[in-house]
């Protein structure tokens, strides 16, 4: 009897941490002379990745994951960010044309994304984050690269 009590609210805890560990946020972004401006929506899946959506004034949306990268990080867990990389993207230090251990040392402690678009284009966002420990959950701010080159100054608001 005392076992199927413990089975009971084993079952019931398993179904309730998947939702606990689960976080969203939102955030908004401009361009330079504002002719642009994002929201975004971000979702997590507690484990350092998740979702980020952007949607653009222009009605343009761009989705895909996010990931944070640590110390830790292996240069293979950061390879999507190089699925259908632009050539042409310039400006960003260490993002070259395949992953490396600098990138890696570079970008520790922030959030790098690749963004599919319409058109199958791709935007590139990167988020210094206000509390590393707390992932997307504690805000923060960094910038998002079009297709044209233009950049995008992005503020994720801290999750309640």
């Amino acid at each position: 009897m005392h076992s199927s009590k413990s089975l009971q609210l084993l079952f019931l805890l398993s179904s309730i941490l998947p939702v606990a560990c689960t976080t969203t946020g939102t955030g908004t972004g401009y361009s330079l002379n504002s002719d642009v401006r994002a929201s975004f929506a971000w979702q997590s899946s507690g484990t350092g990745t998740g979702k980020l959506t952007a949607t653009l004034s222009s009605g343009d949306i761009y989705q895909g994951s996010y990931f944070q990268v640590t110390r830790a990080s292996s240069v293979q867990y950061l390879a999507p960010l190089w699925r259908g990389w632009h050539r042409t993207w310039r400006g960003w230090r260490y993002w070259d044309n395949q992953p490396s251990v600098a990138f890696v040392t570079h970008y520790t402690g922030r959030v790098v994304a690749l963004l599919d678009g319409p058109n199958d284009n791709h935007m590139r966002c990167v988020f210094r984050l206000r509390q590393p420990a707390r992932g997307m959950a504690g805000g923060g701010q960094g910038k998002c690269q079009l297709p044209s080159g233009k950049n995008i100054a992005a503020k994720l608001d801290a999750a309640q």
